[in-house]
């Protein structure tokens, strides 16, 4: 996907989210990533599903609650139904103008010259408040050895007489991951 500068990454916008315009902040309104993430309430795990969230600032917004309190009605339908997913697969799926119009629109929502919602305390929530997920269901995927060092030294764990087949040098040499070896970062292994 590719995000060119557009009006979003406007560096004079400001966010009513006050925490999103600290300087030191990586989360400014000219930054807003997707994940997945799912609250917490004080110490003890929520019974809320996961759900599809944009940093800003030290919040979260929970964009599965602005779709519910009407905030995205200007997006196409299928936009919205991603929104309400508990990852970000099918929102992936619709492509690159889907997450431009997606972007676009909460910008707008969070920017200090837009009426602040009403219901900020039901789309907001603390970062400290949550806890964050795979951002996708991945089913397979296959790896690549990413140079000849890369490919030398796992040759030598399975053959230590002869750890680099002479293929690696006339094409590229993939192998199957396991899904099961990707974790959230921090995740003990």
């Amino acid at each position: 996907m590719t995000y060119l500068p557009n009006a979003t990454h406007d560096p004079t916008l400001r966010s009513w989210v006050t925490s999103a315009n600290d300087p030191t902040t990586d989360f400014p309104i000219q930054n807003l990533p997707f994940g997945i993430f799912k609250p917490l309430r004080s110490t003890q795990r929520s019974t809320e599903s996961a759900r599809v969230g944009v940093a800003i600032g030290d919040q979260i917004l929970n964009l599965y609650a602005c779709q519910e309190v009407g905030l995205l009605t200007g997006l196409p339908k299928v936009i919205q139904a991603a929104c309400r997913e508990s990852s970000l697969n099918q929102l992936m799926g619709l492509g690159e103008r889907a997450a431009h119009a997606l972007r676009n629109i909460l910008s707008q929502l969070l920017q200090v010259n837009t009426t602040q919602p009403k219901n900020e305390l039901s789309i907001l929530t603390p970062m400290s408040d949550a806890e964050l997920l795979l951002p996708a269901t991945i089913g397979d995927y296959t790896d690549f050895y990413a140079s000849i060092f890369h490919a030398t030294n796992v040759g030598q764990l399975f053959r230590p007489n002869n750890p680099l087949l002479p293929n690696y040098k006339h094409i590229p040499i993939a192998y199957q991951g396991r899904a099961s070896s990707l974790a959230v970062s921090g995740t003990p292994v």
